[in-house]
C-alpha cells in the first residue's frame, strides 16, 4: 500500500476548480488500486495536507497521467499559493482499534 500526501497552500478557489476537483475526485475513486483519501489542516490554516491511499505504483502513474489530473497540473498556481508532494510505502499501520483508519490496523498490545 502507498500514500500520495498532496500538502497544499490554499489559494483562492472559482468555480472551475471546483468541477475540476470534483472531476478528479470522481476520476480517483472509480479507478482500480484507489483506496481512499483523509485530509488534514495545519492549526493556523496555511497548509491542507491530501493523503490519498493506493494499492501500488501502477495505479499511482496511471491516476498521475489521466487527462484531467494533468489539467489540474497544468493550472495549479491559480488556485494554489504552493504544494509539495510526498509519495510514501506504507510498511505498517497500528493502534489499539479504537479509530478506524484507511490502512491495516495491527492491534497493538498495551505495554
Amino acid at each position: 500500500m502507498y500514500s500520495v500526501e498532496f500538502i497544499f497552500e490554499p489559494g483562492k478557489y472559482d468555480s472551475e476548480f471546483h468541477a475540476l476537483d470534483n472531476s478528479i475526485r470522481e476520476v480517483a475513486e472509480s479507478m482500480d488500486g484507489y483506496i481512499g483519501k483523509e485530509s488534514w489542516q495545519s492549526a493556523d490554516g496555511t497548509k491542507i495536507n491530501s493523503t490519498y491511499y493506493w494499492e501500488n505504483e501502477e495505479a499511482i502513474k496511471e491516476f498521475s497521467l489521466h487527462p484531467k489530473h494533468l489539467e489540474a497540473k497544468r493550472k495549479y498556481s491559480k488556485w494554489y499559493d504552493g504544494y509539495h508532494i510526498v509519495i510514501s510505502e506504507i510498511q505498517r499501520s497500528y493502534g489499539d482499534n479504537t479509530i478506524a483508519h484507511i490502512t491495516p490496523n495491527e492491534r497493538v498490545k498495551n505495554a
